[in-house]
Formats: structure tokens, C-alpha cells, sequence
């Protein structure tokens, strides 16, 4: 195992390098420059000083270069400096925000497991009866809800006609003068949305793979055998069946990681959510190289990552497999 995961760790270099020129001449050929944003409102900007900025940020160099330069920071750990006014380090801006991003992505996670899970496991179980014709409707509801519309119709409902919950931000203004469990509620009231509103669609989508294997498992062989030994039925589902119906749930878990971080620039900008998502939406607007990549960089680890841990975790579910 420990030499499959070491092969695995060193194939994900070539792949990452490979990912990081496909996004960095892509992010070149969109249409604007940095300069130009940074100029055009400018009635005193001269041609000049727009080649100054451009020598600047170094974007009078051919693109190949440009990437060599960034590849070579990159190799000692640095993300650069930031293309806006604050001129600040990439690296110091993502970690700023990327706690917050991390917390609303794992509780997202973990709400799709927790619920996802359990409800195909039923769904199939008991196919064809009320509760799997219920969760089916609301699972296609689901699927075809745009995020962006729900989370607007949740702020409305939840946050303007009931005035339940906050509709942006982390923290009420008075923030600083709540005491410690009022401070707690206060974090909780501001995540209820954005994590529900993160949860919903991989939760339909898991739900309906979930449901898929099972039903596709409790109609094997070694089920009906295991109910002719006499198991109870909790042991046939839960021991025998679920285990197995696990492995193909294990691959859309590993790619849903770098999925709610990408997901994260939705609801983010909408809820005004200080963290990747909306620092990603921001430096795309205002062609902030830089920072940019430096995003794209963690999302395409976070990808390989993933895939690495689904690999891994197949063999802890499954024994039958064994990685050479």
C-alpha cells in the first residue's frame, strides 16, 4: 500500500505540471489585461505609464516565459505578488480566506454523507414505496434547481419576509460585543444558508448513486444467501450490502473535495462570504493573474488528492482489491 500511495504521489507531478500550462495560456487568452483595468478609468493615464505596469507585472515578456518565471517561484513556495492595489502576497490572501472556504466545504461534506447516504440506503430498501417516491421528487428537484435562484429565494424567505437569518457575511456587526455562546450562534446563523445551499446538490446526486448501487447489490448471490442463513435483515443491508454498495460512492466523494471548493465561488459571492470562492470571482474580474493561479494550483492538488484518497479508500472498503 505504502508503495502504490508513494507511485500514486509522484505520477501526480507530471499531471499537475501538465494542468498548471493548460490553465495558465487558457487564463491568458481571455479577453482584458490588468493594465487595462487599472488604466482605461484613468484620463491620465499615457501610453507610458501603461507599458511601465506592463513591464511591471511582467506581461511584456512572451507567455512561455511568463509561465517559467511563475513555475520557478513556485518551486521555492512563493505564489507571487498580487496584481490589485494592495500589491500583497498571493499566498498571504488565500490563507486568509481559505479557513472559512475549508469549514463551509467540510460541513457541507459531512451533511451530505450523514443524509445522502442513509436516504439511498432506504430508498432502495424499500423502492417503490411512499418514501422513495417522496425523496425521488425532491432529489429531481434537486438537480434541476440552479443554485445561484435558491440561494437568492432562501435569503427572501429566511432572511427578509421571517428575519430568521442573516442573508452575507460571517458576523453581525456587533459581533465584537456578543459574549462567547452568543458569538457561537451568531457563526452558526450566518453558516445555516451557505452550507445548505452547498449540501443540496451533491446531496441529491449522491443520494440517487447510493440508491442505484444498493439496489444493484441486495440482488447479488452472496445477499439471498446470507437471508438463507438466517441474518437479520439489519445485518444482510448493513454489514453485507452497504459495504460493497460503498465502493462506487467512494470515487464521486473523492472528486466532490475539489468540487465544493470550486462550488464555493456561487455562494460565496452571493452570501458576500469572505473566502476562496468570492477571492477567486474578484481576481477573475480584475484579471489578477497571480492569484488566480494561485487558486487554480490549490483546486487542481485538491483534485489529485482526491483521487489519490478515493484509490485508497477503495481497498479499506473492498479487501478483494490489492494495489501492486
Amino acid at each position: 500500500m505504502v508503495r502504490y500511495i508513494v507511485k500514486r504521489v509522484l505520477m501526480m507531478i507530471p499531471l499537475l505540471l501538465g494542468i498548471t500550462i493548460i490553465c495558465f495560456f487558457v487564463m491568458h487568452l481571455a479577453p482584458g489585461s490588468p493594465t487595462d483595468l487599472q488604466t482605461e478609468m484613468n484620463p491620465k493615464a499615457s501610453a507610458e505609464m501603461k507599458e511601465r505596469l506592463r513591464a511591471l507585472y511582467e506581461l511584456d515578456k512572451p507567455v512561455h516565459i511568463q509561465y517559467l518565471s511563475w513555475l520557478k517561484k513556485i518551486s521555492r513556495g512563493d505564489l507571487g505578488t498580487s496584481f490589485s492595489t494592495d500589491r500583497r502576497p498571493v499566498a498571504a490572501k488565500i490563507m486568509e480566506r481559505l479557513p472559512v472556504t475549508i469549514l463551509i466545504s467540510l460541513l457541507s461534506l459531512f451533511i451530505v454523507i450523514a443524509v445522502a447516504v442513509p436516504i439511498g440506503v432506504l430508498s432502495a430498501v424499500h423502492k417503490d414505496s411512499l418514501f422513495d417516491k417522496v425523496t425521488a421528487v425532491i432529489v429531481f428537484i434537486g438537480f434541476a434547481v440552479p443554485t445561484f435562484w435558491l440561494a437568492l429565494l432562501l435569503m427572501i424567505f429566511f432572511g427578509i419576509h421571517l428575519g430568521w437569518l442573516p442573508v452575507s457575511g460571517l458576523r453581525s456587526l456587533n459581533y465584537e460585543y456578543l459574549g462567547f455562546w452568543e458569538q457561537w450562534v451568531d457563526l452558526l446563523k450566518h453558516l445555516i444558508l451557505p452550507v445548505f445551499v452547498s449540501a443540496f446538490g451533491g446531496l441529491a446526486g449522491l443520494s440517487r448513486y447510493m440508491r442505484a448501487n444498493m439496489l444493484e447489490v441486495i440482488r447479488q448471490d452472496y445477499i439471498m444467501t446470507a437471508r438463507a442463513k438466517g441474518l437479520s435483515e439489519r445485518n444482510v443491508i448493513y454489514k453485507h450490502a452497504l459495504r460493497n454498495a460503498l465502493l462506487p460512492a467512494i470515487t464521486i466523494l473523492g472528486l466532490a473535495i475539489p468540487g465544493l471548493i470550486g462550488g464555493s465561488v456561487i455562494f460565496e459571492t452571493i452570501f458576500a462570504i469572505p473566502g476562496m470562492g468570492q477571492l477567486f470571482y474578484m481576481s477573475v474580474m480584475a484579471r489578477d493573474y497571480p492569484t488566480i493561479m494561485g487558486i487554480l494550483l490549490i483546486g487542481a492538488i485538491l483534485t489529485l488528492v482526491g483521487n489519490l484518497i478515493a484509490d485508497v479508500s477503495y481497498a479499506v472498503a473492498d479487501p478483494r482489491i490489492r494495489m501492486s
